[in-house]
């Protein structure tokens, strides 16, 4: 398992080829890539901020999380921190299982818990100034129904 944050650009398919590299008793990998967004030039810079050491510490306890509630056999989580232009990826979650739904499932709870319980401060820089930015309501509700599924 492994959980990293990083100032430094990344090449997700350099990522993957990694990940997958030997997995002879894997049956599936899943993979998801966040690239950042222009929203319509309205964001030249998006800006992430985290407290190194804690933030990797939280996501650390979801990934155990998924680890367990999906089977998995293991899992990757490399997250962007600082100043990401559009277009430029900025984060990559591997999910490795032995059957295809539960690391599209573990993968899909994982960028879930990400988006919007994470502990990170995002920022856009625009034409219009700096803003920060909060969860969705979506991603509030992308989140909880993990929440309700566990309840059942």
């Amino acid at each position: 398992m492994s959980v990293r944050l990083t100032f430094e650009p990344f090449d997700p398919g350099a990522l993957l080829a990694e990940f997958a590299r030997g997995r002879s008793e894997v049956g599936a990998v899943a993979t998801f890539t966040g690239i950042a967004r222009a929203e319509a030039g309205q964001t030249s810079i998006l800006e992430l901020e985290a407290y190194p050491g804690f933030t990797e510490r939280e996501i650390e306890k979801i990934a155990m999380q998924a680890k367990a509630r999906f089977g998995l056999i293991d899992l990757q989580v490399l997250h962007r921190i600082g100043q990401i232009a559009p277009g430029e990826p900025i984060v990559f979650v591997a999910t490795a299982a032995t059957h295809r739904r539960g690391a599209f499932e573990a993968c899909d709870f994982l960028m879930d818990y990400l988006k919007s319980r994470a502990p990170f401060w995002k920022k856009e820089h625009g034409p219009g100034g700096a803003r920060w930015i909060e969860p969705r309501a979506q991603d509030h509700a992308d989140v909880a129904r993990w929440d309700k599924e566990t309840s059942r």
